[in-house]
């Protein structure tokens, strides 16, 4: 069933979240020993746990074996682990093979297509544009990865799709060395995690790896007015094809026209795409000129129109800059997704509004003085919030007007309700992570949406 070789062994599983349940009940299918540790001990971790070990898994929450994980054939970790957390540590000093959820799930899925998308900023709409137009020409394709079902839940059915949009992360990017996409994408490069890298360098190693595997049938969208992602694939075996939102490639932005081109081809106009911001326009072309070189019966015009109207009935995803509603004349705008200061930054470039901006959550690492320009320009106060707080002021309270709250969520809301009149619009776009105040983005964006609609 599997391509691995090292099949003698008890597999480790380190972390009861979707990845790792996913993992585990794959390899179980596949008659694999495994073992599942999690240091949570709540009440949802203890149903999920009765579960595997009615399927045969050896399960601890509150806790790790550490001896166990060291004897293991291999370790999944997931990548919300933090790479100096126990475990981890124990499995590296040992010498066990340490790899990721979609590690596990590629050695069973030789023979679907991926196209594997990568980058700082937009890897996850681009990721789920690609899924989007890939269903609209007729395909089977999922979203995955990063976004949406875990690949081993796909890798564990029978019936598997044609192609898989996979979302890579750094952390993931780390630990799948056998990832070899039919075509990879790489969306923008900027400083990010550097509450878990030890530098900008370490990071941007790890997003190399989309390329760790590049051959001469290798396929490569790249963002061609990112310097960094010029020089970090320069050496990539394989076709390079670029994506533009200044100068005309092989997909680019007509801005006099209004039009996304691929090639010298119309694709749609501006106006049909439902998207805020240009960096979505960059998304878009990014994620249509993918699908069409990924097979050459996309490329052709009939193929170019089933894309165009694939990107045209693409909705904003959630918690990315997503339009809750328009209360008392305020726009209320959820961004909880943009855990970094570069994401913040595109979001906030492109409000038209007077905007009341929300920062904060848990620091990583960036300082946010890059966000005085775009603030300067678009905002009248910022709220800082959370862990963060102190360090958002220090940083920017010079450039606006800034108020700086604790960590009590509904407050936060409160004060920009009252800060905002008729007009004006309420950002959330937090250019931290949320761990400081709720469990995920997810979590924090929901509330915001559920404060902002009351009346």
């Amino acid at each position: 069933m599997s391509r691995e070789g090292d099949h003698d062994g008890e597999v480790a599983i380190l972390g009861l979240g979707k990845s790792g349940i996913a993992a585990a009940k794959l390899l179980l299918a596949d008659g694999k020993r495994v073992y599942v540790s999690d240091s949570g001990s709540a009440f949802h971790l203890q149903d999920v746990a009765r579960q595997l070990r009615d399927i045969g898994a050896t399960v601890d929450t509150g806790g790790h074996d550490l001896a166990r994980i060291t004897r293991a054939s291999k370790v999944v970790a997931s990548p919300g682990i933090d790479p100096s957390a126990a475990p981890i540590v124990a499995a590296r000093e040992a010498g066990v093979r340490l790899i990721s959820e979609i590690e596990v799930a590629l050695g069973y899925l030789t023979d679907t297509r991926i196209i594997a998308v990568t980058g700082t900023n937009g890897k996850t709409t681009t990721t789920a544009l690609v899924g989007h137009i890939l269903r609209g020409l007729g395909e089977e394709a999922v979203d995955a990865g990063n976004i949406g079902t875990p690949l081993s839940d796909l890798a564990r059915h029978d019936a598997r799709p044609d192609w898989i949009a996979l979302e890579m992360s750094s952390f993931q990017l780390h630990d799948t060395p056998s990832l070899d996409p039919v075509v990879g994408v790489l969306t923008n490069l900027s400083p990010d995690h550097l509450d878990r890298y030890p530098t900008e360098d370490d990071y941007y190693a790890d997003k190399a790896l989309l390329f760790a595997n590049a051959h001469k049938s290798s396929k490569w969208v790249l963002n061609l007015d990112d310097a960094r992602v010029q020089d970090m694939a320069k050496r990539a075996k394989g076709e390079h094809f670029t994506f533009s939102l200044r100068e005309k490639s092989d997909a680019w932005y007509d801005e006099s026209a209004g039009s996304l081109m691929l090639s010298d081809h119309t694709l749609m106009s501006r106006s049909d795409l439902n998207l805020l911001g240009n960096h979505n326009v960059a998304n878009a072309l990014a994620a249509a000129l993918a699908v069409t070189v990924a097979d050459e019966k996309f490329e052709t015009a009939e193929a170019r129109d089933a894309i165009a109207s694939a990107l045209s009935s693409f909705e904003a995803l959630n918690h990315r800059l997503e339009i809750v509603g328009e209360v008392n004349g305020v726009q209320w705008i959820n961004d909880s997704k943009a855990t970094n200061v570069s994401s913040a930054m595109v979001a906030i470039a492109g409000m038209r509004r007077p905007t009341v901006l929300l920062l904060g959550g848990r620091h990583k690492g960036e300082p946010y003085t890059s966000l005085a320009e775009p603030i300067r320009k678009n905002v009248k106060k910022i709220i800082a919030y959370g862990e963060a707080a102190p360090v958002i002021e220090k940083d920017l309270k010079d450039v606006v007007p800034l108020e700086r709250l604790g960590s009590d969520f509904d407050e936060v809301m409160r004060h920009a309700r009252e800060s905002a009149e008729p007009g004006d619009a309420v950002l959330m776009s937090p250019a931290c992570s949320s761990y400081d105040m709720f469990r995920n983005y997810e979590e924090r964006g929901e509330r915001f949406r559920k404060i902002a609609l009351e009346k």
